[in-house]
């Protein structure tokens, strides 16, 4: 004879061998019974509606002392549809594709089961024959920055019109970090992917084997790929436009590192509007900052300890950089923009809630996306247009830029 009991631990049941055993959990029962009917309460309810004898039952049942069974979870199937919904698995998969030859019963029907079951199919399965997963992946340099943030909700809102999921990576702007995303994309077998190459040396293109667009200045590296980004030129030219326009000829530059191409290109664009203008660039003060709301607040602090007399206007090389710019000015105990103008670049949304609000130049992030995707869609269908795609970038005014081409009082530009 063999019995189990329970051990100290309720989910570790030890089996009992012999009489003895079985004798003293049955000289327990017993002894609990009697207590049960000394205190008076074996004829009463006990435990709500549930009587005393009941309960007893149970206690010393098999099914309480067996260990209670953990039922993996499992994921319904197509089989679990077709039971459901009384079908077969090939009329399932035909209502899934979406097939025309189903008659409006069965469909339902099926329609309902997938619905009861939470069945998903199989993408992996459904790719490896149709040779498409139905993912996308986009890698970008710096996702805590709201202009990359829109990028990459463009191209997932583009991507979902056509039923594609996106998965969204942030390199840092670290080589390494970004070679690792895109071997995880390859091991995800995606279908393609949008790449805001980091390094110059972008060896890992070559062999990542599946369909690519570029983004973002560095991309212009490689003329012979895809690639979609703001027309750097046609923005820098129209800030420095604006700030010439507005009394600034020879504005501060807030630049980046030395390190990164959008530095050379924003900065060659300046020389070149200054010479057109017979205005010596080498005049321009310039101060280099991380592309961060800190770095603009350092790189400001350092322009304001070396400001001459008057006015002084900056043009931020991004807009994280401007408000961080913004930040120093007040800490320093000047007004922007009645001591300080500050013209920003990207069009981010939190310009539009800083005091005041920020001039910028905006450039279409969210557009970047849609278009990047378009673009990846067709180098997937093997229809690649090779090339840089430019999107135009815009002036957005608002009251960080003091307007010095008309006498004193300073008149602030439109915008708070």
């Amino acid at each position: 004879m063999s019995i189990s009991r329970p051990s100290s631990d309720l989910n570790d049941y030890v089996p009992l061998r012999g009489w003895a055993d079985a004798a003293a959990i049955l000289v327990n029962a017993i002894a609990v019974f009697v207590l049960l009917v000394v205190l008076g309460i074996a004829n009463l309810n006990f435990c709500g509606n549930v009587p005393t004898y009941r309960l007893m039952a149970v206690l010393l049942s098999r099914e309480w002392r067996r260990p209670m069974e953990k039922k993996p979870l499992r994921r319904a199937t197509i089989i679990d549809v077709a039971e459901r919904a009384g079908v077969s698995k090939s009329t399932v998969a035909r209502v899934l594709a979406g097939s025309g030859r189903i008659s409006d019963e069965a469909r339902d029907s099926v329609l309902k089961a997938v619905a009861a079951t939470g069945y998903e199919p199989n993408h992996l399965a459904v790719g490896m024959r149709s040779g498409r997963s139905g993912l996308l992946g986009i890698v970008i340099p710096d996702i805590t920055n709201p202009f990359w943030a829109e990028v990459a909700r463009g191209a997932q809102d583009r991507a979902a019109k056509e039923d594609i999921s996106l998965l969204v990576f942030s390199s840092d702007w670290d080589a390494e970090k970004e070679a690792r995303h895109l071997r995880a994309l390859r091991r995800a077998r995606v279908d393609g992917a949008i790449i805001n190459p980091v390094a110059d040396s972008f060896d890992d293109l070559g062999r990542f084997g599946l369909p690519f667009v570029l983004i973002g200045s560095s991309a212009e590296r490689f003329p012979d790929t895809s690639s979609v980004g703001s027309d750097i030129p046609q923005a820098v030219r129209l800030g420095m436009d604006v700030l010439t326009a507005r009394g600034h000829a020879a504005p501060a530059l807030l630049l980046g590192p030395r390190s990164r191409l959008a530095r050379a290109r924003f900065l060659r664009t300046v020389h070149e509007h200054c010479v057109e203008r017979d205005f010596d660039p080498a005049l321009l003060p310039i101060e280099e900052a991380e592309y961060t709301v800190e770095g603009g607040r350092q790189g400001m602090a350092r322009l304001l300890a070396r400001r001459g007399p008057g006015h002084l206007a900056v043009f931020a090389a991004n807009d994280l950089m401007a408000l961080g710019a913004m930040m120093a000015v007040r800490e320093a105990g000047l007004r922007c923009p009645e001591d300080v103008s500050i013209l920003g670049f990207d069009g981010i949304p939190a310009g539009a809630f800083s005091w005041p609000g920020l001039t910028t130049i905006e450039k279409p992030g969210r557009l970047i996306g849609v278009r990047a995707v378009e673009s990846l869609l067709d180098e997937i269908a093997g229809r690649p247009e090779h090339g840089r795609v430019y999107m135009p970038c815009r002036l957005i005014e608002r009251g960080s830029l003091a307007d010095l081409s008309v006498p004193a009082p300073i008149r602030v530009a439109a915008g708070r």
